[in-house]
């Protein structure tokens, strides 16, 4: 909501609440939390409440996920899976797969933004021909016995 309206000024918790459909004191937390980080800043006064600090063109999901949720891809963190890799020859296939998935969901939070989930078009979204050239291009993954099997 804060991001849909943007240049409309300070919006007060229980309107944001109330059109997000959450619990006011749970929105506060999460506020609190995205004006700690300076993400987001409070206003005083009879016309007061929560606003962006920055343009939703310049937040990425990332930096929202990283602060709310922790690390912004699951799986966890890729210098543990690319251990697990090196030191855990019978699961490798597997450990990089989740290394795979773990990258391409960061590369997807860290290209959209704000602006973009607002918009309703991604920004990385293709087109059905760059999709069709790129299914052609994936190489099969054989974990455990030969393709086919």
């Amino acid at each position: 909501m804060l991001a849909r309206h943007h240049h409309q000024g300070a919006i007060k918790i229980r309107e944001i609440a109330y059109e997000e459909d959450l619990p006011e004191k749970f929105l506060e937390l999460i506020l609190l939390e995205l004006k700690n980080a300076r993400m987001v800043e409070s206003v005083r006064g009879a016309k007061g409440g929560y606003q962006l600090r920055r343009d939703p063109a310049e937040i990425p999901l990332s930096e929202i996920m990283r602060l709310i949720d922790g690390p912004v891809a699951p799986f966890g963190d890729a210098e543990q899976l690319r251990l697990l890799i090196d030191r855990d020859l019978p699961h490798r296939a597997l450990y990089q797969v989740f290394l795979d998935v773990r990258d391409a969901a960061a590369k997807i939070l860290e290209n959209t933004t704000l602006a973009d989930l607002i918009s309703g078009t991604p920004r990385n979204k293709k087109s059905k021909k760059a999709k069709k050239k790129e299914k052609g291009s994936v190489f099969p993954m054989v974990v455990g016995g030969q393709k086919g099997e």
